[in-house]
């Protein structure tokens, strides 16, 4: 399970294209609160259940977006974050909330 096509459209959802057809996209404020990286998971443990964050503009805007190997998309927002790297699989399953 691999992306042939990965971009932005209308500045607020990271559209891909897979190797089996499946087309998915996944809201940036979703990708961004899913961020993997060690820093944002240890935020999201000291917060509760209930806790909503709330994203600026420049939280949700990409400005580089890189194939890590051959498992991975290394994402790096305008607010200068760039840690967080999403494996196809995590990838895969959120874009795939969307269509159940």
């Amino acid at each position: 399970m691999s992306p042939v096509k990965i971009k932005i459209n209308d500045k607020e959802k990271l559209y891909i294209k897979w190797d089996d057809d499946f087309e998915g996209t996944i809201q940036l404020m979703k990708l961004r609160r899913n961020c993997p990286c060690a820093v944002c998971q240890a935020e999201k443990d000291e917060q509760s259940s209930t806790y909503i964050p709330i994203f600026t503009l420049d939280q949700l805007t990409v400005t580089s977006m890189n194939i890590v190997g051959h498992y991975a998309l290394a994402v790096a927002w305008k607010d200068g974050h760039n840690t967080g790297i999403y494996e196809f699989k995590q990838l895969r399953n959120l874009s795939e909330e969307l269509v159940k």
